[in-house]
């Protein structure tokens, strides 16, 4: 096996291990949900509580996951072959850009998470 494939089946096990955090992600996104109903129909203050801590957990690990992806597109733009035709060039910048552009929703909504005490914003992510 070659060291190019040897290092893409590592980087495949690397996101198999994410797929199984998103799992997670999704867990806890339904428990939030279930404790930010709560908050609303009982005006449960605890419940609102939970629910926050639990968002700010859940953007506090997706930023991780993004941060672990916006490296990886770093690393291929790095190591881009002299010989890479202009395409692969595009389609490379293009995937960093987009990862540095997903790393700054997940820090904005972090921020949202951690500044809206009264949880007034709804937090959408995906």
């Amino acid at each position: 096996m070659s060291e190019d494939v040897a290092n893409r089946i590592k980087e495949l096990n690397t996101e198999d291990f994410i797929w199984i955090i998103y799992l997670g992600i999704i867990f806890f996104s339904y428990v939030a949900n279930h404790e930010e109903r709560k908050y609303f129909l009982n005006n449960d203050i605890k419940a609102k509580e939970n629910y926050r801590t639990i968002m700010i957990f859940i953007f506090v690990v997706l930023i991780l996951v993004y941060l672990y992806f916006l490296k990886d597109s770093l690393n291929s733009l790095k190591n881009l072959k002299p010989n890479a035709s202009d395409k692969e060039r595009y389609l490379s910048y293009l995937s960093f850009i987009a990862s540095l552009l997903i790393v700054i929703s997940g820090i904005i909504f972090l921020y949202i998470a951690i500044s809206d005490e009264d949880i007034n914003v709804e937090l959408a992510f995906n």
